[in-house]
């Protein structure tokens, strides 16, 4: 079976809502690790956990879902962090983040697949491990990355910009909500941030934009991705959803092998993004980040084929 790493932060999140305030695992990296042991992969998880309560919690959720830690996770000295969550009335979150993040000696070897993204892979002093360990991986390795941008924790754009174009550049995979690129790229339109992400370097990139779908660029070609319709409890999760099934689908269906070489064919691709935006769909329709097993997801897999991308500006930039 194919050995996928996760790298990044797991924490609690307190979800505040108008009826009262609960726990639960929380963290972008998790959650991607999560959807994919979920799925049907075999995966590890790189990341820093207290043995308190909480990281307690944490640490049964992952077993729960058949996600490994990798050595060095668990540290009795250090609070396990936490994301305090409140949800509007629209379903959308907003987070208040705390959050400690130092890491060494990350696995870099015996994959075939290294996600990482959000705090952990831009806070310091964490984030420089982080690079270390994806910059040094395989040529071979398919290198996947979600930005998940949080500016309460990371700073301004003129820090964090560096630091993603950074990862980026060693990525095989890009991911963005339309939030992150208009936080990163206020000066470009959607598809204009995905052709900036292949110019880096980057074969697959995606824009994701919640009920409007997402926009996919493989090479030369594009493609806008459809959005099941569902009515939604909230939003939490739901981009983590949409990453773990992207890469569920491009490492089993297609082959991380034949990503990293550039040979999968762009329908492949396609295929693989629609089935991300079947797990999302799942998710925003019940509370929580509680990402869906394989048999859920294939109910939501028989949409029509995607419509081609428009066309890009000559420029590629918008105004907004």
């Amino acid at each position: 079976m194919t050995e996928l790493l996760v790298v990044g932060e797991a924490l609690v999140d307190v979800v505040s809502t108008p009826v009262g305030r609960q726990e639960h695992p929380g963290g972008s990296p998790m959650n991607v690790a999560i959807g994919l042991a979920r799925l049907g992969a075999s995966v590890a998880l790189a990341t820093r956990l207290g043995t308190d309560a909480r990281g307690r919690l944490v640490s049964r959720h992952l077993a729960d879902s058949g996600v490994r830690l990798a050595p060095g996770s668990l540290d009795e000295a250090i609070r396990t962090s936490s994301a305090t969550a409140t949800i509007g009335a629209d379903g959308s979150a907003s987070y208040d983040f705390d959050i400690a993040w130092d890491v060494s000696d990350l696995p870099a070897t015996g994959f075939e697949l290294v996600h990482t993204g959000s705090i952990g892979a831009l806070l310091a002093p964490g984030a420089d491990a982080v690079a270390a360990c994806f910059e040094a991986v395989d040529e071979g390795v398919l290198r996947s990355f979600d930005p998940n941008i949080r500016p309460s924790v990371l700073g301004s754009r003129s820090e964090v910009l560096p630091l993603v174009e950074r990862l980026a550049r060693a990525s095989t995979v890009v991911k963005l909500s339309d939030e992150d690129a208009r936080w990163l790229h206020p000066e470009l339109d959607p598809l204009g941030v995905t052709a900036h992400y292949a110019r880096l370097g980057a074969q697959i990139v995606v824009v994701t934009r919640g009920p409007e779908g997402s926009l996919l660029r493989a090479g030369a070609e594009t493609a806008a991705i459809s959005s099941p319709t569902v009515d939604v409890a909230d939003t939490i999760g739901a981009g983590d959803s949409f990453m773990a099934g992207l890469l569920f689908g491009l490492t089993t269906s297609v082959g991380a092998e034949t990503v990293v070489g550039r040979a999968a064919a762009f329908d492949d691709i396609v295929q693989a993004a629609r089935f991300a935006a079947a797990c999302a769909a799942i998710t925003v329709g019940r509370p929580g980040a509680d990402l869906p097993r394989r048999h859920e997801v294939g109910v939501l897999t028989t949409a029509p084929a995607p419509a081609p991308a428009p066309a890009p500006a000559p420029a590629e930039r918008g105004r907004r």
